[in-house]
């Protein structure tokens, strides 16, 4: 069994680790243990978790968790939406898709870490892409309402893939799905509905999320 350590943001996305992807990720001998983003430490030592606000705390928590000899790997599970102005690459415009621009900083990323151990993954565009792969158990979880469906198919139409759902201030997915379902709750709704969709659904609708567990199942050599 290989422990690989996820740094995550908050605490939807560590609940959506332990209760929706890890135990997809067991079936391959890999445990997936999340570890929330301590966006500030107190003098006592209270941590205070959640959110991304500066990249010097991301690359503090990067590299205590690979102090950790126990774990084969190190990875991430941070929005590309939202990131602070100072990661790495970030102050240069790269021209292509999404899948090239995220590849970048990615890249960007694994190369201030430089360590073996470090396998860097940035969502596309943020957790909420996740929910358009089955947009019906969407609906489901809010009473079935056939208008918001007729909404959700819209939002796709204007895609070739739901990786695609872009990072403007008003149109990132958390906001599209806000629009739409108004009471929707990320730390509730969100692993509830990733759950009743599952990893397989999930992975075929997101390429990019897709080769990053298949990464984690089939590390190189």
């Amino acid at each position: 069994m290989r422990k690989v350590l996820v740094l995550v943001e908050g605490q939807t996305e560590e609940r959506f680790v332990k209760e929706v992807l890890c135990p997809k990720c067991l079936q391959s001998d890999v445990f997936m243990q999340p570890v929330v983003l301590a966006t500030k430490r107190s003098k006592v030592g209270i941590k205070f978790k959640g959110g991304v606000s500066t990249y010097s705390k991301i690359r503090a928590d990067v590299l205590r968790l690979l102090g950790d000899s126990s774990a084969s790997a190190v990875t991430t599970l941070l929005d590309y939406y939202g990131l602070p102005d100072d990661f790495p690459g970030r102050d240069r415009a790269v021209a292509g898709d999404c899948y090239q621009k995220v590849a970048y900083l990615e890249s960007c990323f694994a190369e201030d870490i430089k360590h073996e151990k470090f396998r860097p993954f940035l969502m596309l565009h943020e957790f909420e892409t996740m929910l358009f792969s089955n947009i019906e158990r969407v609906v489901e979880a809010f009473n079935n309402r056939e208008t918001c469906l007729d909404k959700m198919k819209s939002v796709l139409a204007e895609f070739h893939n739901i990786e695609e759902i872009n990072e403007g201030g008003d149109t990132h997915p958390s906001s599209r799905i806000l629009k739409i379902f108004n009471d929707y709750q990320k730390a509730l709704h969100g692993p509830l509905i990733t759950g009743r969709i599952g990893i397989d659904r999930i992975r075929a609708a997101c390429r990019h999320f897709d080769e990053w567990l298949g990464l984690m199942e089939n590390p190189p050599a």
